[in-house]
């Protein structure tokens, strides 16, 4: 296993492929929504098994917090843990990077993952892209 991480569109090649084979290709997410500007300055994580990326995350700078995102994991490597490998590095490099709480959208399908991460939802459940997200947050 490989864990790279890059900054902006600097070498966006393998998260790109990743997030539209799940985002918009599985979930019928409109290319427009999920390539978006933030892409620009947001730190970027692949895993790679075997020279393969198989999972993505990005992680964003706020005034007083950072937000995980784009979080996605290849179908035929879903339920082998890296999705858990993937949100143990987001976490450690937002504490490398000075975070004290970090926030997500999550797919509400996947809301009990990130509680086992320590993650506690807040607000009501709402739609993004025609699929229902909770807010999440966690201290560092």
């Amino acid at each position: 296993m490989k864990i790279k991480w890059s900054k902006g569109k600097e070498d966006f090649k393998d998260a790109n492929m990743i997030r539209k084979e799940v985002f918009v290709k599985e979930q019928n997410v409109p290319i427009e929504i999920e390539i978006d500007e933030l892409d620009d300055t947001a730190h970027h994580i692949v895993i790679y098994e075997n020279d393969k990326p198989v999972t993505v995350g990005r992680l964003l700078e706020k005034k007083k917090y950072y937000v995980i995102g784009r979080v996605a994991v290849l179908k035929e490597y879903r339920g082998k843990k890296y999705g858990k490998v993937l949100m143990e590095n987001m976490l450690m490099k937002a504490e490398e990077l000075g975070a004290n709480e970090i926030r997500l959208h999550a797919q509400f399908y996947a809301k009990n993952f990130y509680e086992k991460l320590g993650f506690e939802a807040y607000g009501k459940i709402f739609n993004e892209a025609g699929i229902d997200h909770i807010c999440m947050k966690k201290d560092l």
